[in-house]
């Protein structure tokens, strides 16, 4: 078991776990990108979010759904961000499925996305490679 995550929710490793059921465990991010930032993960191993089944992946999110509410008042943020970083280049560093519950508050500073304008036409083109794909 190399995983780090797997490690975790196998106990081997200790985190700071604020929720954990037979399926599930949620701890804080030893790198937080703000106070109280938390990775939700399934305790089975899937490296991406690709790999879970449909159930798997509605459960999963279910579970962020009834944390992110709760994890954020109690901290006193004004909001949140949910983010999952699926392979390399999206920024995936643990090959481990999980969410990122980001709490927010006013003066964090955090800007997570660039944001650009589509070339001519891009959006266009974008639009039907994708119509009839998603289902």
């Amino acid at each position: 078991m190399d995983c780090l995550f797997c490690k975790i929710a196998h106990e081997k490793i200790a985190a700071q776990v604020v929720y954990e059921d037979d399926n599930h465990l949620a701890f804080l991010d030893i790198n937080p990108v703000t106070k109280g930032h938390t990775l939700v993960i399934p305790k089975k191993h899937a490296d991406n979010f690709s790999q879970l089944s449909n159930q798997e992946a509605k459960e999963l999110a279910g579970k962020v759904h009834q944390i992110a509410r709760p994890l954020v008042q109690a901290l006193g943020a004004e909001g949140y961000n949910l983010g999952m970083n699926n392979g390399p280049v999206a920024g995936q560093i643990i090959d481990h499925v999980h969410w990122h519950i980001i709490p927010r508050y006013g003066n964090d500073n955090l800007h997570l996305w660039q944001r650009s304008d589509y070339e001519a036409d891009l959006l266009d083109q974008t639009f039907e490679k994708l119509q009839g794909k998603i289902k």
